[in-house]
């Protein structure tokens, strides 16, 4: 954490305007640009708590510690001893890499030193990607360069990795949720395969679809370290950093301890568009749910952590236009789900749902609408968003190369796709959003995209031929 008794003193370049308000001899005042190097230092696993201890440093003058514990006590079925080995350390060692981009963007230096570990080069390449692309959004909006100028390099110097040995992992199926319609769908689709579900922080939201699921739910605390916050109010940078790679590898963690060989993801094809071109790199919010970080992970993970560990999105070859047609149909989870960044902001309350003012309810709205008819959709977000003609710009954003908002929103096309949908369906095409984007929608998109946008890529099939077929058996049924 900050340590506030060890003033950091400004003595790097850093001239970014939103700081020009304090004091260059404000002994407190947290100076980015004073720090060469953000070393990722060490870390514990105590297996009575099931607790991971992660530490971190800027220099040798700025402390992190964080920890993650897995509150669920594993069943009877988990298997003794599995919390040791090569392979539970490998993976402990990537999620400390990846929970690393939490305090490194503090500062941002451009060494990354992972101390007391000989690294291969596909995990220098992974842990590279995770602090450039990965954080690429975080850069933009503060005004630093992309790609990042960021080296990752390891203390004991580049070397190969030995295999772990097989067998070390049950069969079981793991599907992280986090309270959108995708990750239901999901659900929907693989109960009969007896998964089980997996959760970070579970907000109440998340609780109550578990329970309306009818399913194990696994449950995580992650706890960032508590004088973040602190060194943020005092100057420090901040911003967007890879969530999902945080998670996933959380989850391959958690395949020892709780025992299971296959993590199923929620994630859809969209999620690979980038958000932003900026000078010619592609900036992608969801880069770390990208198809091209899935592979580079899942490969990782087969590799240095288990051979019979299987990881990837489940909907991978589905578009959200598809995936909101099959849940369209799920009528059961309608009035609990919730894609609204705002039910889970921090002092957010159990009750608090969909806004109906951000990207978030204007995209999932925008997805089901050409399923549902008007009032359904606004039982659901709680408001007509479509009969508001102040959310015009809004909705506009969703097809813009210059303004997609940096959310987990889908494809351009399929934005337009929708409105193409809705402005030859009566009950919607005179609705204010709708009669002022149309046209603009059809000059996008024809109707070979829009049968591009609801067929399956085949391509992009789930590894677990049986969790493809389940979901594929679901995705088919049109309502």
């Amino acid at each position: 954490m900050f340590r506030g008794r060890r003033p950091v003193r400004p003595t790097g370049p850093w001239s970014v305007d939103r700081y020009a308000d304090r004091p260059m001899t404000d002994p407190l005042r947290f100076d980015p640009g004073s720090y060469d190097a953000f070393r990722v230092v060490g870390r514990d696993y105590d297996a009575d708590t099931r607790t991971i201890t992660l530490r971190y440093a800027l220099d040798d003058r700025v402390e992190f510690v964080e920890t993650i514990a897995f509150e669920t006590p594993p069943g009877p079925d988990a298997g003794p001893g599995r919390s040791t080995g090569a392979g539970f350390e490998r993976a402990l060692l990537h999620l400390h890499v990846a929970a690393g981009t939490s305090y490194y963007k503090t500062a941002a230096p451009r060494q990354v030193v992972v101390e007391g570990e000989s690294l291969s080069p596909p995990e220098l390449d992974v842990y590279h990607r995770l602090y450039d692309d990965g954080l690429r959004e975080f850069a933009v909006t503060n005004g630093l360069p992309v790609p990042r100028p960021v080296a990752v390099t390891a203390g004991r110097g580049v070397a190969g990795h030995p295999l772990a040995p097989e067998g070390l992992l049950r069969p079981g199926l793991l599907v992280p949720i986090g309270g959108g319609k995708d990750s239901m769908a999901l659900i929907e689709s693989v109960r009969d395969l007896g998964p089980r579900l997996f959760c970070v922080n579970p907000h109440p939201l998340i609780l109550e679809l578990a329970e309306e699921a009818g399913l194990e739910l696994l449950v995580v605390r992650r706890r960032l370290d508590p004088g973040l916050a602190a060194l943020n109010a005092a100057g420090a940078l901040n911003g967007h950093v890879p969530i999902t790679a945080i998670v996933s590898l959380i989850a391959a963690v958690g395949a020892f301890v709780h025992g299971y060989d296959t993590v199923a993801m929620a994630v859809e094809r969209s999620a690979s568009e980038e958000t932003v071109t900026v000078d010619g790199v592609a900036v992608n919010h969801q880069y770390s749910k990208s198809r091209e970080f899935e592979l580079l992970l899942a490969g990782l993970l087969q590799q240095t952590v288990a051979p019979e560990l299987t990881y990837g999105s489940a909907l991978r070859p589905y578009s959200e236009l598809a995936i909101s047609r099959a849940f369209a149909g799920l009528t059961r989870y309608h009035g609990t789900f919730c894609s609204c960044n705002s039910a889970f902001r921090q002092g957010a309350g159990p009750a608090d749902r969909w806004c109906g003012h951000c990207p978030k309810c204007r995209f999932v709205g925008l997805m089901l609408a050409p399923f549902l008819e008007p009032d359904e959709l606004t039982a659901i977000i709680g408001t007509d968003m479509f009969a508001d003609a102040g959310q015009v710009t809004g909705f506009a954003a969703l097809m813009s190369d210059v303004d997609k908002p940096f959310e987990c929103v889908g494809e351009r096309r399929e934005s337009a796709a929708a409105l193409r949908l809705l402005a030859s369906r009566p009950a919607w095409r005179d609705s204010a959003v709708v009669a002022a984007l149309a046209d603009r929608a059809s000059s996008l998109v024809d109707d070979v995209d829009l049968d591009a946008l609801l067929a399956p890529d085949v391509t992009l099939s789930f590894a677990d031929p049986e969790v493809a077929a389940a979901v594929a058996a679901l995705l088919a049924v049109h309502r």
